[in-house]
């Protein structure tokens, strides 16, 4: 399984139109791409940082569709006011899904970095020790990560029932992050906090 990320800046006061065009253009176009899976939007509401995610069947589906999701893209972000600022691929390494999110659920994203020798070692981290200790923490509802194995780079997310459960974690999500990068070898590059906006999601459990 594979994913395409795009990152808009956007006008926060345009998030819910952005909402709107997923729900009205870009879910009735995605169903007729050949190997389409899935499709989430995270939105920090504060600094209007959006991240579209596509995912895929497989590799071959996600080159072939990259023209046909261009124009989507772009009037993704022209609903939201806002411009494109980077879009990236990965391998969907795993998926844990306890139940799903419903609505006021929010995301926290860690970006890292590794020596691309080791990504096989990164998702063996993750599987063994950080999703036991992910999926007993208040509100969990699923886990993920996506991993760029050409280059290092991984993103792991990790989808809470609400705000409050956001809050309530951040301290022993903290702990946890820095004992299994140290263990992966990993840097963290980035951390970041996004309120689930859209989900709509077929992938399979890949835990």
């Amino acid at each position: 399984m594979y994913a395409r990320s795009s990152t808009i800046a956007a006008q926060p006061s345009s998030i819910d139109s952005g909402v709107a065009y997923l729900r009205d253009e870009v879910m009735s176009n995605l169903p007729q791409i050949e190997g389409w899976v899935g499709l989430s939007l995270l939105a920090d509401r504060a600094s209007g940082r959006c991240i579209a995610t596509t995912a895929w069947e497989s590799e071959a589906a996600v080159q072939a569709s990259r023209e046909r999701v261009r124009s989507l893209r772009d009037g993704l972000a022209q609903s939201l006011e806002g411009m494109v600022q980077l879009v990236e691929e990965w391998e969907i390494a795993v998926v844990h899904r306890d139940h799903p999110a419903g609505d006021g659920a929010c995301t926290r994203c860690t970006w890292v970095q590794i020596d691309p020798s080791e990504v096989d070692q990164m998702i063996d981290t993750y599987k063994a020790t950080v999703l036991p200790e992910v999926e007993n923490l208040e509100g969990f509802c699923s886990s993920s990560l996506f991993v760029d194995r050409a280059t290092g780079r991984g993103v792991g997310s990790t989808v809470l029932a609400n705000r409050e459960a956001m809050d309530n974690t951040r301290a022993m999500t903290d702990r946890l992050r820095t004992a299994a990068t140290r263990r992966a070898g990993a840097a963290v590059l980035e951390i970041a906090e996004f309120d689930l906006a859209f989900a709509h999601l077929r992938v399979p459990e890949m835990a």
